[in-house]
């Protein structure tokens, strides 16, 4: 009977003092401070959280409050982001918080669907472009016609993305922009996606990479099917390849001599087209393609081709 007793009493003593420690962890996670320092508009400011993280704050009147002060009624803060480049400081007083909302949740959105990490600036840049074609609509304005350069099938889902974008914006601005757009908003997330971050490099890499669609279109003799999962395959490859070459980053030559000369005697033709492909980015931008590169874009060339060979 006293076993019992003494079992019950430290049944109870356990559950006690978990039930506190679990309060108190609870207490110590609502009583998180953020310090608001500056404001930069009255629905953004700059602050710094609890570990003394700088980082940039939205909310509705977040920045209202005679700065420096502690918000600890963390409900009213909607976004958060840490590494802004702070020359956008300045662009970003100029926002209304319903674009830089809605270009958060796009960012968000974008990094969740594609699995990478973008640049931290992309919200604020992305923001600042919608504010701007924005005020173009509520102007009567034009838009001019997006790149012609084949996006859709270049970057499918950075494309769709872009469409996705439209959606969010109007229900959270009520603002409904021209179609064109999908296309301005998928190039700010290709390029925050590169490791080169310039806007202007993104859109060599775009036409570099339709020049050499040409190129293997003219020497080959065939229209590639731009839905086709060799195709994709192959773009994948030349981003990559475009990316590299920019960057300097070129693979490390392996033992593929063998490989590569028994495949330039297999098939001639591709070998043709492959260099006048490297011939065009010697020629046009001073990149020099190695041995195993040579390889890799006579496989994937060789691809498309045959799958069109098969469908004709």
């Amino acid at each position: 009977m006293y076993k019992t007793h003494d079992m019950c009493v430290g049944t109870f003593i356990v559950i006690w003092f978990y039930t506190c420690a679990s309060f108190f962890v609870y207490y110590a996670e609502r009583r998180v401070i953020v310090r608001v320092v500056k404001r930069l508009n009255t629905n953004v400011a700059m602050a710094k959280d609890s570990n003394g993280v700088e980082m940039i704050i939205l909310g509705s009147g977040v920045g209202f409050p005679k700065v420096p002060y502690e918000l600890t009624d963390l409900n009213k803060v909607e976004r958060t982001f840490y590494d802004i480049d702070p020359q956008y400081y300045e662009m970003i007083k100029r926002l209304p918080r319903s674009v830089l909302l809605s270009s958060a949740i796009i960012a968000e959105l974008a990094e969740s669907q594609l699995d990478c990490e973008l640049n931290p600036n992309l919200p604020v840049t992305l923001a600042d472009h919608l504010n701007f074609a924005i005020q173009r609509v509520r102007k009567g304005l034009a838009f001019a016609e997006p790149l012609a350069y084949d996006i859709k099938h270049l970057y499918p889902k950075e494309s769709a993305l872009g469409n996705r974008a439209l959606i969010i914006l109007k229900e959270h601005t009520g603002v409904d922009l021209p179609a064109c757009e999908a296309v301005n908003v998928a190039m700010h997330i290709i390029n925050a996606e590169t490791s080169y971050g310039d806007i202007h490099t993104t859109m060599l890499s775009l036409r570099v990479i339709e020049n050499i669609n040409k190129i293997v279109e003219e020497e080959l003799h065939f229209h590639m099917d731009k839905d086709s999962y060799h195709y994709s395959r192959f773009i994948m490859h030349l981003r990559y390849l475009v990316q590299r070459l920019m960057t300097g980053q070129l693979e490390h030559e392996t033992n593929t001599n063998t490989f590569l000369r028994s495949f330039i005697l297999e098939y001639p033709e591709v070998y043709g087209c492959v260099q006048k492909i490297c011939n065009y980015l010697k020629k046009e931008h001073g990149w020099v393609c190695t041995k195993d590169e040579i390889l890799y874009l006579m496989l994937h060339v060789n691809r498309v081709k045959e799958q069109n060979d098969r469908g004709s």
